[in-house]
């Protein structure tokens, strides 16, 4: 079966990664998918509860196995408007999603801190491609990397 990623559930996405960035967080958005329908939001959260693990996946992760009572998301999918870090790419290998469908490419997040230094500018990359981890699980994830990218490019200027 093949997914075709949605472009309102993307703006969807970037409209939390802005309201993210007005809370006084990164801009970055994320939010799970089923049965076609936006199933939970998540705004990153980790300079707001000084929480390093509350990236805006897993935010999104989390709300969605409290409404199911269930680690599993057979049948969800994630959207995220920043290539998704290795932490939350194993979130969703480990609650079984169906994919992940995001704005950006972990290489871009990579490039803009290194050519942006500064004191507000303190994202943290961890350079392992999500394909990599997805690749090396028995789970059978699927990847839509560079959804609407130019988009989600925009959000970077919106972090500092």
């Amino acid at each position: 079966m093949e997914y075709k990623p949605d472009e309102q559930i993307m703006k969807e996405a970037i409209k939390m990664a802005y309201l993210a960035r007005g809370e006084g967080d990164y801009a970055i958005g994320a939010l799970t998918v089923r049965d076609g329908e936006i199933f939970t939001l998540g705004e990153n959260k980790v300079k707001i509860d000084n929480d390093p693990t509350a990236h805006a996946e897993i935010v999104a992760i989390r709300k969605a196995t409290q409404i199911t009572s269930s680690r599993h998301l057979e049948g969800v999918v994630l959207y995220s408007t920043h290539e998704p870090c290795p932490m939350c790419t194993s979130a969703a290998i480990w609650a079984k999603m169906d994919g992940i469908i995001s704005g950006t490419y972990i290489e871009d997040m990579a490039d803009y801190r290194k050519s942006h230094p500064s004191s507000q500018w303190l994202w943290r990359t961890i350079d392992v491609h999500p394909k990599y981890l997805i690749d090396n699980t028995e789970e059978n994830l699927f990847l839509i990397r560079g959804f609407m990218r130019d988009e989600c490019l925009k959000l970077f200027h919106s972090t500092q």
